[in-house]
């Protein structure tokens, strides 16, 4: 089973939540974290994960954090992160929470504009929003279709952008983007996921080529496999129970591997890799 199996956006009926501006959810990002707790940032490195979930996205949070990084983590709805800004500052650990919709431009600019000017550098920029959806593709109506390259491939342009912005001058820091098995084959009834995740693995391909060379590392990880997640134990029982053998992806231990790629040497960068259980089919 691959990573498509977890559906992860409405189809064709749902309606889309309407925009806010990034700056009307100050109060709540101040209650999910506050401000930094120095006036200065200038020995602090932060650690941007967009699509902080419940499984992957948390323990990309919660890895960094526990190498002292700031874990600023964002989701659609700020409520949905206090568990996970409440988990890393138990461990000791900084968190803060933002709302934010990475499909919006604005969003996004402000998002990386605040954290840069109150609380810390981002030195880590990790892309992990999914976008699963599986129609037929008489089924797939155009609404669907763009919905899902915006939340799979556009947010993921406009994150590594403004990352990139803010990195550059610095000539370090590391961009990453999860990729699925659709970043290289597209299954039937997968026609939208599957052109939005090979568009954000081209995407990433290009920024490395355009940036590598000047210090910053992008990479693109192939997650290409079920993950431990609720959705995997309710849907899809029988994979589940593979879970002892290690059937399943772990996702602190795909966290072990961003953190890897991102401690790697600059004469051995990663670009490109693929995560799967020893059991699963390729």
């Amino acid at each position: 089973m691959s990573s498509e199996s977890a559906p992860a956006v409405p189809g064709p009926a749902a309606s889309t939540p309407p925009n806010q501006a990034f700056e009307a959810h100050a109060l709540e990002a101040h209650a999910l974290g506050g401000p930094a707790t120095s006036n200065s940032t200038s020995n602090r490195k932060a650690v941007l994960v967009i699509g902080a979930g419940d499984a992957t996205g948390g323990a990309i949070a919660r890895r960094f954090a526990r190498e002292g990084y700031v874990a600023c983590v964002t989701r659609r709805s700020a409520d949905k992160l206090q568990p996970l800004v409440d988990e890393i500052r138990a461990q000791g650990g900084e968190a803060h929470g933002f709302a934010s919709d990475a499909r919006k431009e604005e969003d996004m600019v402000a998002l990386v504009d605040r954290i840069e000017r109150e609380i810390a550098p981002i030195e880590v920029a990790v892309f992990n929003i999914g976008a699963n959806v599986r129609f037929g593709i008489t089924e797939t109506t155009s609404r669907v279709y763009f919905k899902v390259w915006e939340m799979a491939c556009f947010g993921g342009f406009l994150m590594g952008r403004e990352a990139a912005r803010v990195m550059k001058p610095r000539q370090r820091g590391t961009i990453l983007f999860t990729g699925a098995t659709a970043s290289l084959r597209g299954r039937t009834g997968f026609a939208a996921f599957a052109s939005a995740k090979a568009a954000l693995r081209a995407t990433a391909q290009s920024m490395a080529r355009e940036l590598w060379p000047q210090g910053i590392h992008v990479a693109h990880v192939v997650i290409d496999g079920a993950i431990d997640t609720e959705f995997i134990r309710s849907n899809f029982p029988e994979r589940y129970a593979t879970r002892e053998q290690q059937g399943i992806l772990n996702p602190d231990h795909i966290a072990d591997l961003y953190w890897q790629i991102h401690a790697q040497p600059r004469d051995a960068w990663t670009h490109e890799t693929e995560l799967r259980p020893w059991m699963e089919g390729w």
